[in-house]
């Protein structure tokens, strides 16, 4: 018997034709709610399933289910919990490193677009009340020469401090918010004397942009809460393309409408695809719906990733991106 394979949701070329090559697959015509997707995992029908963020693989069903593994079409796996797919001897797989630069570039479309108050621009013209140039019409941010602070100093983050330079800002980072360890000049590369490292509450207070590219953890989970908010600068402007529940969605909301904060900037969200309450009538917000990764050559590479790393547990060999290689020790 060939390879089954159980995909949640379709996804592009070469992703779907790789699988086909290598066994019997099965597309669900529409994304599974957790029952649906519980009873597919310990049906014993399926040797691997390709998931996307937001299948929730926990342990209750990781607990029935009957596969050799779970290929996610994600960099992040914080919809799965790895513990207990180790526990039961179900490899987990990813797709890392592939939308550095993609994410990046949304990352500062979103520090550009909410400080020029793009968004609000567009729809003022569309809707007929551009009367001509005005002294004061809407009026925004500068970006060059500005503090733009990282959360999280890893490939993303260094990836937008690139292209932050490139515009003249000033960039300080935290490497492992709310913790700190010290980064050498040798692990700084090529931003050595560019950048600089500053403990958690200092980036906080002195970004004008506060960048988030954290993990989504027990530590950084609400990481940005009504507390931070109100230490950041009235004029300051926050950015996420992390995960949603690293912040306080409906903290955030209360802040922007109070005038904490000047504005935010998002492709994630807490509980998505809902918004929190108030947070679509805010002007002062760039909302994006989770496409940091969504150009076309990205999307593709996700999706040949996915497929070889499924293809390689249902044949029983170690992926090219297991988070996970103990569970086969």
């Amino acid at each position: 018997m060939g390879s089954r394979f159980l995909v949640t949701t379709p996804i592009p070329d070469p992703g779907l034709p790789l699988l086909r090559q290598a066994g019997d697959v099965t597309v669900l015509p529409e994304p599974p709610d957790y029952e649906a997707l519980a009873a597919l995992c310990a049906s014993g029908d399926f040797d691997v399933v390709l998931t996307q963020l937001r299948d929730v693989i926990d342990a209750p069903l990781l607990a029935r289910a009957r596969i050799r593994g779970v290929s996610n079409f994600a960099v992040g796996y914080n919809n799965i919990d790895v513990d207990a797919a180790t526990a039961g001897g179900i490899m987990v797989g990813n797709t890392p490193g592939v939308l550095t630069d993609a994410t990046a570039d949304i990352a500062l479309l979103l520090i550009l677009g909410t400080a020029r108050r793009v968004v609000e621009a567009d729809r003022l013209v569309r809707e007929g009340r551009f009367h001509g140039w005005e002294p004061e019409l809407m009026l925004g941010h500068d970006v060059s020469g500005r503090v733009l602070g990282l959360a999280g100093f890893g490939r993303i983050a260094r990836a937008v401090a690139r292209r932050a330079l490139g515009f003249g800002m000033e960039v300080v980072f935290s490497p492992r918010p709310p913790g700190d360890r010290p980064v050498g000049e040798g692990e700084l590369g090529e931003f050595a004397g560019r950048v600089r490292q500053v403990p958690w509450e200092e980036l906080v207070e002195r970004s004008d942009f506060l960048s988030l590219h954290v993990p989504l953890t027990d530590q950084t989970r609400h990481l940005v809460d009504a507390a931070i908010l109100k230490r950041m600068k009235a004029d300051a402007i926050l950015i996420n393309t992390a995960r949603g529940p690293v912040v306080d969605e409906a903290a955030l909301v209360q802040a922007l409408a109070n005038g904490e904060i000047a504005g935010a900037g998002l492709d994630v969200f807490e509980d998505e695809p809902r918004l929190a309450p108030g947070l679509a009538d805010l002007p002062n917000t760039v909302l994006l719906p989770h496409v940091g990764s969504a150009t076309v050559p990205v999307r593709s590479e996700m999706a040949r990733l996915s497929a070889l790393n499924a293809i390689a547990i249902a044949e029983g060999r170690m992926p090219a991106h297991a988070v996970n290689p103990e569970a086969w020790a």
